[in-house]
């Protein structure tokens, strides 16, 4: 994509009305003002919220809301070029329950108040293969599964959709260490029971990891909120 059409996306994410770009202070972040205020000042209903993490072009986000309008979804994700496509799509199709929110997901405890969230969608992250701090940026890492808690309802739903085993390994031994509820747990989802309803929605990456017959695996667990969660033993 080139810089001037990079631009242009952005130029045009910021008229979207179901766009949000927060500006945060990296070393002293306040909250945002939309924390707590979803329901009442953009979505205007108390329907549940469920948030994508990493949300890319945002077809899961888009494609849920589709499949279940009694609730409301956001998409999160730093790329506004790739949101930009997602966000265009909820307003072609005239969706009300959709927002996209470009910030990292460090930043989201500051974007979402306690018990604001229902549920959370993980989709095809980058894995962060490589040395301890880059396993740290995992998005199912106990440093930032420690951050949903604090947005996240009690014994509110994760979900990891992957192709990638390592990730899915490592979630699994995470929620073991922690001793986290386990409500799906497939290492082939195609070939599993649950290959139904949002679980058949296929992001760009999925699509990519099809044509090379890459294996899709699943895993859906509860997360508490007062549980103080530790980290599994770095493997070289």
């Amino acid at each position: 994509m080139s810089a001037k059409r990079k631009l242009e996306k952005f130029a045009q994410n910021k008229t979207f009305e179901h766009f949000f770009e927060p500006q945060f202070n990296f070393q002293n972040p306040s909250d945002y003002e939309m924390k707590a205020n979803w329901a009442k000042d953009f979505f205007k209903n108390e329907n549940s919220l469920i948030v994508e993490l990493g949300c890319g072009k945002g077809e899961y986000t888009v494609g849920q809301a589709k499949q279940y309008p009694q609730n409301n979804y956001i998409g999160v994700d730093i790329k506004g070029a790739r949101m930009w496509r997602g966000a265009s799509d909820v307003l072609n199709l005239g969706l009300k329950n959709v927002a996209f929110l470009r910030t990292r997901v460090e930043f989201t405890p500051f974007c979402f108040a306690k018990n604001e969230v229902s549920e959370i969608w993980i989709t095809f992250p980058d894995p962060q293969k490589g040395p301890r701090k880059r396993i740290r940026k995992r998005l199912t890492s106990s440093e930032f599964l420690s951050r949903y808690q604090k947005f996240l309802i009690d014994d509110g739903f994760v979900n990891l959709k992957t192709d990638d085993d390592t990730l899915y390994e490592y979630t699994k031994s995470v929620v073991s260490l922690n001793n986290l509820e386990v409500i799906v747990d497939t290492d082939n989802l195609y070939e599993s029971k649950y290959y139904t309803g949002a679980l058949t929605i296929k992001t760009h990456y999925e699509k990519m990891w099809n044509q090379e017959n890459r294996i899709i695996k699943y895993l859906k667990f509860k997360l508490p909120q007062n549980l103080k969660l530790i980290e599994p033993p770095y493997e070289e």
